[in-house]
């Protein structure tokens, strides 16, 4: 009888002490990750980004983050919304950039508040600019005998119409409101990559620069691949061994499904930190 009792104690405080070893382990290994979020194809929606952000600066397993950057921009006010989780999250946490193939205009934009920015020699990148673009159907319509009948509350409601040409006073206002942007854009360059507003001005003229080209200037930090990336998030957060990649993706709705497989102009008008590639 106390022989079995010695048994069964001892099963008992094997697993107790097993028990306990995989908890410490297991503590260990959460207590090594790095959070990895993609950003790909066009920016039309901060939500899913900036709740990935948010997720991994809070979650104190999480030492490092890494963002993938593969896209030619977007939409003005997501690019601004996720550029400023970005500068919030940098606070508390290092956050490396790795460019892909594009990281261009609004691709560019949200990758300046990080840590460090990394890139390709030949990644597309820069960019730094805004661009609208008005269809102006009048003269097929006036072909075909169609005419668009307008009622509006102010005479420049109508501004950026497909059905009409915009007068000298319409230009000149949507180019004010687009020169305010740009030079939003300007500020926010100067300020994440900590150079000159004046420098940053002299190459946010739209033109578009190579990895290589982009690191002589100044406009990222590295040239290097995602493991490149990841490593040196691993560096900087203390990490030892090979740490844990817990990862984040960008969803795709339905308007992003579309827009990739047809090219439409936008229901209205609007200002885009977008890069167009046409090879």
């Amino acid at each position: 009888m106390k022989k079995g009792c010695l048994v069964l104690s001892g099963i008992v405080l094997f697993l107790l002490i097993a028990g306990a070893a995989i908890s410490f382990f297991s503590r260990m290994q959460s207590g090594e990750k790095i959070g990895l979020i993609r950003v790909e194809g066009t920016i039309t929606d901060s939500g899913d980004i900036i709740q990935a952000l948010k997720q991994f600066t809070d979650d104190p397993s999480i030492k490092a983050i890494v963002m993938r950057v593969d896209s030619p921009g977007g939409g003005v006010a997501p690019s601004q919304e996720i550029y400023e989780e970005v500068k919030k999250a940098v606070a508390k946490k290092y956050i490396i950039v790795s460019m892909g193939s594009l990281a261009a205009s609004g691709g560019y934009y949200i990758s300046v508040p990080a840590t460090k920015i990394f890139a390709n020699p030949g990644t597309i990148t820069g960019s730094i600019g805004v661009i609208m673009e008005v269809p102006n159907v009048q003269g097929l319509l006036n072909k075909i005998g169609v005419k668009a009948e307008v009622i509006k509350s102010g005479k420049n409601k109508d501004i950026g119409s497909y059905f009409k040409s915009m007068t000298g006073e319409q230009r000149r206002i949507l180019q004010d409101a687009l020169d305010n942007v740009h030079g939003q854009f300007i500020q926010a360059v100067a300020a994440g990559r900590k150079m000159p507003v004046g420098v940053i001005k002299q190459l946010a003229d739209g033109r578009i620069f190579t990895g290589q080209q982009a690191k002589k200037l100044g406009l990222v930090d590295e040239l290097g691949d995602l493991e490149d990336a990841i490593n040196a998030a691993k560096t900087m957060a203390g990490i030892k061994g090979k740490p844990e990649i817990v990862e984040k993706k960008k969803s795709k709705g339905l308007i992003d499904i579309f827009k990739s497989k047809v090219s439409l102009p936008d229901i209205y008008p609007s200002f885009k930190m977008g890069y167009l590639f046409a090879p």
